[in-house]
């Protein structure tokens, strides 16, 4: 590898930190993905729980379906496909099984794309967003990152299990606040679920968006619960 291209592997790294990083103000701090519920109704209540519950998420539920969108993207934004990426754009933003979901990836998106439109601009992204701002068409988070991440060069292999580790550390943050559970017992969890994040993100790169769907109904009712939750710390 040449020092050129050492050092624009290094500027795609570093970019991806940042827009994987907490400190990316995309508002991912705010939302549980019915985490919330979950405790309260005890199915999770100390670390193992919250492992099990995430590994199912990432593994059969939605996290799943975001690693195929995530992919998807990559490679229509990689191929230059705009007619299958707002085919990809238009299907992440329907495919929500409950309404929190939907507002948890088109506000985390949006925010995300504010951001990245002013510091990181790209002609393709800028593209897709007012395509989808004329039709009134939310945008979806995994969607945003795929794209991004394709446009920057950086391959897929790195890309999405960065994106799907970054999703599951969120939750995990959200777990120790609420069961609650101490920072070590989350750093753990998160190395705990190292395995499931390779293995899903190795199948999601054979996938289609033919491939997507869930079996992870818990996820799901605990989402819908918590729309109508009493006393509530996070969005969703």
């Amino acid at each position: 590898m040449s020092n050129q291209q050492h050092l624009v592997s290094q500027v795609a790294l570093i970019r991806q930190q940042s827009w994987l990083s907490p400190a990316f103000p995309t508002g991912s701090y705010s939302y549980s993905h019915g985490i919330e519920w979950a405790v309260e109704a005890g199915h999770i209540h100390d670390r193992k729980s919250l492992v099990d519950w995430l590994e199912a998420d990432l593994c059969y539920g939605s996290g799943r379906n975001e690693a195929i969108l995530f992919i998807e993207a990559w490679r229509s934004a990689t191929n230059d496909d705009c007619e299958k990426l707002f085919e990809i754009a238009e299907l992440a933003a329907a495919f929500r099984s409950t309404s929190e979901f939907a507002l948890e990836t088109s506000q985390q998106a949006t925010a995300c794309l504010a951001t990245l439109r002013r510091v990181w601009p790209d002609p393709l992204l800028e593209s897709l967003s007012e395509l989808l701002s004329d039709l009134r068409i939310a945008p979806a988070f995994s969607v945003v990152l795929g794209v991004r991440a394709a446009r920057q060069d950086i391959p897929a292999t790195l890309a999405l299990p960065a994106f799907l580790q970054s999703y599951l550390a969120n939750l995990v943050t959200a777990g120790v606040r609420l069961i609650p559970l101490g920072q070590t017992d989350g750093q753990l969890g998160i190395a705990e679920l190292e395995p499931a994040v390779l293995a899903v993100a190795a199948q999601a790169e054979q996938a289609t968006i033919h491939d997507l769907g869930s079996a992870a109904f818990m996820v799901d009712l605990a989402s819908a619960s918590h729309e109508t939750q009493y006393t509530r710390l996070f969005r969703s």
